[in-house]
């Protein structure tokens, strides 16, 4: 069927591809029909594919080879579930957008390297047990927005972004407003929601925003978002009721702000160099609210060994301020396993609260600078050596459940250290304003333009 007109169908969503014209408008109801239309497809067209169950037969997937300019959509949001081996194959193409769709295929859906400003977006992802990687990102510019990534059990990472060869990064992906939920997996690691990169690609910056993501009940791996590469911005996401955290395992100048991580196992792990850790809000984890840790590696280099490249990188330069660490099972601590310790790291303006055990546990202490921190609660100081007053913060619980500062708090205003070039907004997008509030939040009495997301925030249906 090529039938095109100048209106959308019924249920289509209209997406930009790039033309300012308006777009051609197809509606298939057989697979055979779709592959008609995408090889007949032209910039500005879209693909309307009807309703129903469409069994991808073995060997000959939905191919969209040289197309440029075109969105292929769902008939409704879910509408459309494919199984069989495998969905789309893409090669070759460019500025395509694929929405609505059930996916159901035991295979990776991957995008090639030959494949730039690939968008998926409003999908539900739910693959057979026999597949490894769900998404595998590998062509530059990917938009990866507003699917759901949910139920599985086994070995196999939810999101994969990685790159060209075996060091490249893909090049500016966007992961935005995408639910990823009730992974179970039960083995030590390996069940990542998302791996941004891997060992071998550590010292490449892929310059990814991860923004806006919703993680709930992720159980496969302690890592929700496992960063390993360099120069990406990990912020506004909330992991609630997970196993995961957030972990910069590998890779340099990565920068993880505005995070909730509430009620899980893992707060926030950091290696290697030059990170900037600001405005997060971890409460009531297993694990310290930031763990600092240590090396195998003082760094990573080019031309390294690989069994010293997947090692380690001890963090130097990390700067980690106005965060607040609320009732966790320690606020900052260190680690010991490892012998090449933390260098050149500034702990400043901190929030830590917590009512039992240490505040602070640091193994090594000589490469840290501590200033402006705030400790409270019936938790000891730890061995923190200076660079803390112990003043009560005033901290209110939201309707949201986050505490933020009272009236009156001797937070405000307490600010160490000049933080005007690193941020210039708090935890709640509210403005700062000199001198600082100590820890996420800065007091005001306004409407907060950032909270923790719900299961309305993200997903298919979400803004």
């Amino acid at each position: 069927m090529d039938r095109r007109t100048f209106l959308i169908s019924s249920g289509a969503v209209a997406l930009a591809v790039g033309s300012a014209t308006p777009a051609f408008a197809a509606t298939v109801t057989s697979l055979a029909e779709l592959q008609q239309a995408i090889d007949s497809a032209t910039a500005g067209t879209t693909i309307t594919v009807a309703n129903g169950t469409y069994a991808v037969p073995s060997g000959s997937p939905i191919t969209i080879s040289g197309r440029h300019g075109i969105t292929i959509v769902a008939q409704s949001r879910g509408g459309v579930v494919l199984t069989g081996e495998q969905s789309f194959v893409l090669s070759a193409s460019s500025d395509v957008a694929i929405s609505g769709f059930a996916f159901r295929q035991s295979t990776t859906l991957e995008i090639p390297t030959d494949c730039p400003r690939i968008r998926l977006t409003r999908n539900d992802f739910q693959l057979a047990t026999t597949a490894g990687h769900w998404v595998v990102v590998r062509g530059d510019d990917a938009k990866v927005d507003r699917n759901t990534f949910h139920d599985k059990s086994t070995l196999g990472v939810y999101l994969v972004i990685d790159g060209p060869g075996t060091e490249a990064m893909a090049q500016r992906t966007y992961i935005f407003r995408n639910y990823f939920r009730d992974h179970t997996y039960g083995c030590a690691n390996g069940g990542e929601p998302i791996r941004l990169g891997v060992s071998g690609r550590a010292l490449s910056t892929a310059d990814a925003t991860v923004e806006y993501n919703l993680f709930e009940r992720c159980n496969g791996d302690p890592e929700a978002i496992s960063v390993k590469s360099s120069g990406n911005k990990i912020r506004y996401n909330t992991v609630r009721g997970s196993q995961g955290g957030i972990v910069l395992r590998h890779g340099n100048n990565n920068r993880v702000e505005g995070n909730y991580l509430l009620s899980g196992d893992n707060g926030i792990r950091i290696y290697g160099n030059d990170h900037l850790i600001v405005n997060n809000y971890v409460d009531t984890v297993g694990s310290a609210g930031v763990v600092l840790g240590s090396g195998t590696e003082r760094d990573h280099y080019e031309g390294e060994p690989s069994s010293s490249r997947t090692g380690n990188d001890a963090p130097d330069r990390v700067t980690i301020v106005l965060n607040t660490l609320r009732n966790n099972n320690g606020a900052i601590n260190g680690e010991s396993q490892r012998t090449v310790p933390p260098l050149d790291c500034v702990i400043a303006d901190n929030l830590l609260v917590g009512e039992s055990g240490d505040l602070v546990n640091m193994p090594y202490l000589d490469g840290l600078s501590w200033s402006g921190n705030i400790l409270w609660g019936g938790a000891s100081d730890g061995n923190i050596p200076a660079g803390y007053t112990r003043v009560d913060p005033k901290l209110t619980a939201g309707t949201d459940g986050i505490y933020r500062l009272g009236p009156g708090s001797a937070a405000a205003n307490a600010a160490a250290l000049d933080h005007s070039g690193q941020v210039t907004d708090d935890l709640d997008g509210q403005p700062r304003t000199a001198p600082y509030d100590v820890g996420a939040d800065e007091y005001s009495t306004a409407a907060a333009v950032r909270r923790p997301l719900n299961a309305a925030d993200v997903g298919p249906n979400a803004p």
